[in-house]
Order: C-alpha cells, then structure tokens, then sequence
C-alpha cells in the first residue's frame, strides 16, 4: 500500500537529551494519523522534523515517496498549522490565505479561485474581507486550516491545534477538522496529549513514551487491546490488578489476584502458568446489578465516596482482598445512576465480564 508520510528509524538529540529512539511511522494516503503522548514524549520534536524545523541525527523522512530528509521546510511540500495560528492582524482572511500562494509565485486568477475554495470548505468565504480580530477563536482556526491547505500539501502538519480554544468550541472543532480534511483528501498528522481529541477523530494513533513508539493502532484497538500498562494508562482510565497466571484456554485466561482469580476472554499471545501478568478494569466496564450465581470476576467492597454528574455516577470503592485486610481504591462508572444517590459507606458488589477484562505483560 502506498505510503504518504514514511519516518524511517528517525533519531534526534538535543545535547544528551535523545527525543527520538530511532522512530518509525508510515501514514497512508488520506489518513488522519494522530501523535499522542505525555508532555516531553517527543511528538512535537518528531512532527517538527518532519516539517523540517529540527534535522534529524538520524534516520529519513519521506513525503509523497520523495526524501525529504535534508530539504529546508518550504521545499517539503507540507502545510504546517501551529497553535497559535499565526494570522497576519493587518490582512484580511483572504489575504492571510493567498500568502503562501503568493510567495510560490502562483498566477493572480488562480490564487483568487484557491483562496475561495479554501473559506468555502471550511465554511468562511462571506468573511473574506474581514480581518482576523474580527473573528472568534474558532473562526481563526478555520483560518488558519484553510492557509495550510490552500497550498494542496501532500501532508498536513498540526501541532496541538486545538489547545488554546475553550472546552465547548474544543468539542464542537474536532470533527469539524476531520470533516474538512476527509473533504479535502488530505493526509494529516496531528499532534496532541488530549486522549479524547485523538480517539474521536484519528484514523490511526501512534501512543509515545521517551522517544519511542509504543503502540500503533486504530482508536479502538488501542483503548481495548492496549500494549502494555502505560498505553492502558494514558488512553482512558483504568484500576489495575497485579497477578500470577494460573491457567490458560481456549476460555482465556485466569489470574489468581489479591482480589480472588479473576478471568480475560483474551490475553496475549504466549502467557504460561506462573507468569506475572497486570490486568486493567475499564472504570466504565464495572457492572452494578447483582451478580447470578457462578458469575466470574465478583469484587466486594464498600463504597468510599460518590459523585453524581447526571448521565453517569463516578464511584471509589474500597476493594476487600480475598484474605482480609485493607484494599486498594477502585474507580466505577454508573451510567444513568438515580439522581442525586449518595452510596458512601453501602457495601458493594460488583463485577466485570471476561471479555472486558485487559491483560498486559508489565
């Protein structure tokens, strides 16, 4: 399959420092492929060398099949959209957009028909005339996105692009960006440290950790069938379980936890007995009703504290381990729980299905 955007075993220093652990990512044609990580992960450092504004110590990038590796940025045929948008305060929109066809010498009638296009697809062209004060935060998104496209990258580069609007506009932006990018052709790669952001929007996310690659996958792939404990960690949340494997099957696997032995439909490939293993329980995997006789994975306990939000209950339960003794918190969801139903101190039993049970090696 062909390949848009190739970074090949790509390695960058700064001083002792090693941001990137030769790296490597391929994002396919048309694909919006997200860069998500922890602050100091190394996914701005490897999206700014992909642009061309760090030189990689090294490894290749490719765009569009070419080797871009050792090309100053404008001659990497890539559209770059930072955080702070960057709008000339003295221009109009349409100006601000024509900019960097202007500076690539494109003929007059061919910029103004580009540039109308560009503040149609994202939903601005009756703004043309007016100048970027003028505009929401919002609206100079938009703008900023349509200058970045107006050029026809072969890749758009967006670094964190989301992050200085407000929470509602945040919400209301994200697919608008997936929309006007599918709408486009464009392939995108897109950097952020918001879970949500990259699980609603990406195509394909790649989770890093100190300069390297952890997990590449679809959105759903990663958040159900997670690597290892930090990428179960960073993508939602979870209460983990340390364990010992005390059998395995075509049933899944069975861990003897503190907690009593607890199941998984799925494990990964090669688990023997006696392994140690860690399991992650969805918070919103957790069920509430009782539990029919011989249902597996039951945990007991008591309610420590609750906290009503409307659609859902956020509880902490203070888990009883098997032997007696104090336990850890554990974090449960309840969707569509009775309004305003404080359960701090009920005792409780709840339990997980098998098959949303995680397992990971570390």
């Amino acid at each position: 399959m062909a390949v848009s955007v190739g970074i090949d075993k790509l390695v960058k220093a700064f001083g002792a420092f090693v941001a990137l652990k030769e790296v490597s990512v391929e994002v396919l044609p048309g694909e919006l492929f997200f860069l998500l990580g922890p602050s100091g992960c190394g996914k701005t450092t490897l999206l700014r060398c992909v642009a061309g504004f760090h030189r990689p110590d090294a490894g290749r990038i490719l765009i569009g099949g070419r080797d871009v590796t050792d090309l100053p940025p404008y001659k990497r045929d890539a559209g770059m959209m930072f955080q702070s948008y960057a709008l000339w305060p003295h221009m109009t929109l349409a100006e601000n957009v024509a900019f960097g066809l202007e500076m690539r010498k494109v003929p007059r009638p061919e910029i103004r028909r580009r540039v109308r296009e560009a503040l149609e697809l994202v939903h601005l062209a009756d703004r043309a005339k007016a100048r970027p004060n003028q505009l929401s935060g919002g609206q100079q998104q938009r703008v900023a996105l349509a200058r970045a496209l107006v050029i026809k990258p072969q890749c758009l580069l967006l670094d964190e692009p989301l992050s200085n609007l407000d929470a509602k506009l945040r919400l209301e932006m994200r697919m608008e960006i997936r929309r006007i990018c599918k709408q486009a052709g464009l392939t995108a790669l897109y950097v952020t440290h918001d879970q949500k952001e990259a699980l609603s929007v990406a195509d394909r996310l790649a989770v890093m950790r100190d300069g390297v690659v952890e997990q590449i996958g679809m959105p759903e792939e990663v958040y159900r069938a997670p690597s290892n404990r930090f990428v179960a960690g960073f993508i939602g949340e979870g209460n983990f379980v340390e364990g010992l494997v005390d059998g395995t099957g075509l049933g899944g696997v069975s861990v003897a936890t503190t907690y009593g032995p607890l199941k998984a439909a799925r494990a990964p490939a090669g688990l023997a007995a006696g392994d140690r293993v860690t399991l992650c329980l969805r918070p919103e995997s957790v069920r509430f009703e009782p539990p029919a006789p011989g249902t597996p994975n039951v945990l007991r306990g008591r309610f420590l504290e609750s906290v009503y939000l409307g659609e859902v209950a956020q509880h902490v339960i203070g888990l009883s381990p098997a032997g007696g003794g104090g336990g850890a918190a554990f974090k449960a969801f309840e969707l569509n729980p009775l309004a305003g139903r404080d359960r701090a101190g009920e005792p409780a039993e709840v339990w997980v299905a098998p098959e949303q049970v995680i397992v990971t090696k570390d």
